[in-house]
């Protein structure tokens, strides 16, 4: 199984009920006599496979998988790895990236008291995800993102008490900043006898 080292090319942006059958299918095709641990690291490999492929729908779920087992486990990242393994788990760069690309054209976003259910090619994300595309959305210029975050984060302290997973977007919002912040910086002349020295071999990108 290839870890995530760099974030893949993307492809495409799968209906969230392709993701929920496909991954449907995983779990059972499962043998019964496996763990619990071992039956989450094996459809997690799976959906993984299908993000680092291209797919960031796949992409998506990973990365609120790995929210939940950290709300599972406490906060411990190390606990998380230990069930969906080493260098698989999903850090700001990927989550980053899923969020560009996110299609808010066909994101369901539920609106108070809507009975309605998901059209077959919607995308639906959690709330917390949502608040990070808004963010990504917003720092590249696009005001209605712009608009909706501000929205959102009025009733963020009302969300915090209700919703887990908060924090997670708190979190990703401070590494969103602090990489504007970094890029924003003037970086440093290196040393001149340094300039010659040839950089590091580097994989070359999936295609």
């Amino acid at each position: 199984m290839t870890e995530p080292v760099e974030v893949p090319p993307f492809r495409v942006f799968s209906p969230t009920k392709r993701v929920d059958v496909l991954v449907a299918d995983w779990r059972a095709a499962l043998p019964p006599e496996k763990g619990a641990e071992e039956k989450e690291r094996s459809i997690y490999a799976s959906a993984l496979a299908e993000y680092l492929e291209g797919d960031y729908a796949f992409g998506a779920w990973c990365w609120h998988e790995c929210d939940r087992l950290t709300n599972a486990f406490g906060g411990r990242v190390a606990e998380v790895t230990r069930v969906v393994g080493a260098g698989r788990y999903l850090g700001f760069s990927h989550r980053r990236a899923i969020a560009e690309k996110v299609p808010l054209g066909r994101v369901y976003r539920p609106r108070k008291g809507d009975m309605s259910t998901p059209r077959p090619e919607a995308v639906v994300l959690p709330a917390y995800q949502m608040l990070c595309v808004y963010a990504v959305r917003a720092e590249s210029g696009d005001t209605r993102s712009k608009a909706e975050l501000g929205i959102a984060l009025t009733e963020l302290e009302e969300r915090r008490r209700t919703d887990p997973y908060i924090p997670h977007f708190e979190t990703f919002r401070r590494l969103l900043e602090r990489s504007r912040t970094a890029t924003n910086t003037p970086a440093t002349a290196p040393p001149r006898e340094a300039a010659t020295v040839p950089p590091p071999n580097r994989a070359p990108r999936r295609t």
